[in-house]
């Protein structure tokens, strides 16, 4: 059975795809409750635990005991009280730990966005730290890991998603429930401080649902996703990967993006896309397919299972492909709100910054020159006790102080065929902070001021296609904010600076919004004393 297919890659997402407009009956868009799902209001415990998602078992860092870690849900305008609680005993590994709400603005609450020597110091083993943010404007698909280090490759990653009740692409799908979140994830064998410096870091098998096989290994149990014929589903995709991009695809479906990053877009990282259960009652291969080399669908390596309702339960013997569009990010356009900020045109924002990505003698990647290595103390402590300006503001080099209520255009030419370049791309770039328009998206050398993808995360493309991936966004959520590739081993290899975003109403702000634990949660550890 040979059917046609859409495909897209996710770490960045690209997709081959059809799009079509539906309309028709909604059910089951409310959040659900369950053994592994957590509201607004919890208390995230992380622990350390053995698990063998794909027949291998090793130690892990996980929130809540399991891979993934329970979906957080919400709506849009909650008020989240989220506990994390660490646990962690298992000196093989990190054993202090924080978690960033990915995708999250956190609008007056920087001091929560969970980002361990930017905006908090980590959590001590048998501490707590309580993130309290609220959501008054956003509404998608999100995900929350560590960011300590690299221990969210030993398995503190999950998804969060704040549901709109009043989603203006409601009418596209009818189910869009727990069951319809989708995570895709690398995974390996060895514990992530043994894989430092041994590039280019391989995952031993790709997860879907925290399912998986590995080459070589037994036929552990895939993930299934259940379907009934005639019915729609919004699919929320999730690249919760450490380093590989994959490409996804559901053999015989063709996918409808309408969401990326928490952006509804017209007719991703992150991705919601609705799919038609209109084939025969049967089951279909999912397949997720990474960058790295050697790549097989073979004894269900890359696998899970889409299964009709009435559908025998056994194994797909369906193939993959014709793709039939592939994807460009280009033609992705906001639904709402679109326009630039600014005066339109390459180089005429209020402060215009080029990144230059590097790799030194030292095999450390550098921006502009320099490393990224931890400070001493939480670059939102070093604002809060009077640094006002990048001179001031450490580590030396590599914070960019942005002044208030301005457009920042960000320029970052790929540099991966230059000696000294940054290899290993494309690299995905996260900003803390913002949801930032893509003037020029990779793989093309046009720009476009009128209405251009917005996202959090961006494939900064490669040399050979002369790639100069170009963002825009307004400074107007003051404090200091992470810009890093999200391949996780090159993060802690020094690849990333900070946006010290107005640094004197940042103090100003957080001042006031700082609960005093957050104090306490440095001073416990002899930091900034």
């Amino acid at each position: 059975m040979r059917t046609p297919a859409i495909v897209f890659t996710l770490r960045l997402v690209n997709l081959y795809l059809v799009t079509a407009a539906a309309v028709g009956p909604q059910f089951r868009r409310a959040p659900s409750r369950g053994a592994n799902f957590l509201g607004p209001v919890s208390t995230v415990e992380v622990v350390n635990k053995v698990i063998a998602p794909d027949g291998f078992p090793r130690s892990t860092v996980l929130a809540g005991g399991t891979f993934p870690g329970p979906l957080i849900q919400a709506q849009k305008g909650d008020e989240f009280l989220l506990n994390v609680t660490n646990l962690l005993n298992d000196t093989s590994m990190d054993i202090t730990t924080s978690i960033h709400w990915h995708g999250v603005f956190q609008h007056r609450s920087n001091w929560a966005d969970g980002t361990a020597w930017i905006t908090q110091c980590p959590v001590q083993p048998n501490g707590s730290f309580l993130h309290r943010f609220t959501v008054p404007d956003q509404a998608g698909t999100y995900w929350y890991h560590s960011h300590v280090a690299a221990q969210y490759c030993d398995g503190l990653r999950g998804p969060l998603v704040i549901y709109d009740p009043d989603d203006p692409l409601a009418d596209l799908y009818d189910v869009d429930d727990e069951l319809t979140v989708i995570v895709l994830s690398d995974w390996y064998h060895q514990p992530s401080p043994l894989l430092y410096n041994s590039p280019p870091f391989t995952p031993s098998s790709t997860l879907i649902n925290g399912l998986g096989r590995y080459p070589g290994g037994p036929a552990s149990p895939l993930a299934i996703v259940n379907v009934t014929q005639g019915q729609r589903y919004r699919f929320r995709i999730i690249g919760a990967s450490c380093a590989a991009w994959f490409n996804f695809t559901i053999d015989g479906h063709n996918m409808t993006i309408i969401e990326a990053d928490g952006n509804e877009v017209e007719t991703g990282q992150r991705y919601s896309v609705v799919v038609t259960a209109d084939q025969p009652v049967g089951n279909y291969w999912i397949r997720s397919v990474s960058n790295f080399p050697n790549q097989t669908f073979d004894g269900g390596l890359n696998s899970a299972i889409l299964r009709y309702s009435g559908a025998p339960i056994k194994d797909p013997t369906t193939n993959p492909g014709p793709c039939v569009l592939p994807f460009d990010e280009s033609a992705l356009h906001p639904l709402q709100d679109s326009g630039v900020p600014g005066i339109p045109g390459p180089g005429n924002a209020d402060l215009n910054i080029n990144l230059i990505t590097g790799l030194n003698a030292e095999g450390l990647f550098t921006v502009n020159g320099v490393p990224f290595v931890n400070p001493p103390l939480p670059v939102l402590l070093q604002i809060l006790s009077g640094a006002q300006n990048a001179s001031q503001l450490l580590p030396n080099g590599s914070v960019y102080e942005l002044p208030l209520n301005k457009t920042i255009e960000i320029s970052i030419p790929a540099t991966d065929l230059t000696p000294g370049g940054a290899p290993g791309g494309p690299h995905p770039m996260h900003l803390h902070g913002h949801a930032f328009d893509v003037v020029r998206v990779a793989g093309n050398s046009t720009y476009n001021y009128i209405n251009p993808v917005r996202r959090d995360t961006v494939s900064l493309g490669a040399q050979v296609q002369n790639d100069n991936v170009t963002i825009r966004f307004a400074t107007n959520n003051p404090g200091p904010w992470y810009f890093h590739c999200h391949i996780d081993w090159h993060l802690y290899s020094g690849f990333a600076v900070v946006m010290a975003e107005a640094p004197s109403a940042a103090e100003v702000q957080e001042s006031k919004a700082t609960p005093e634990y957050w104090y306490q949660l440095c001073s416990s550890q002899g930091v900034g004393k």
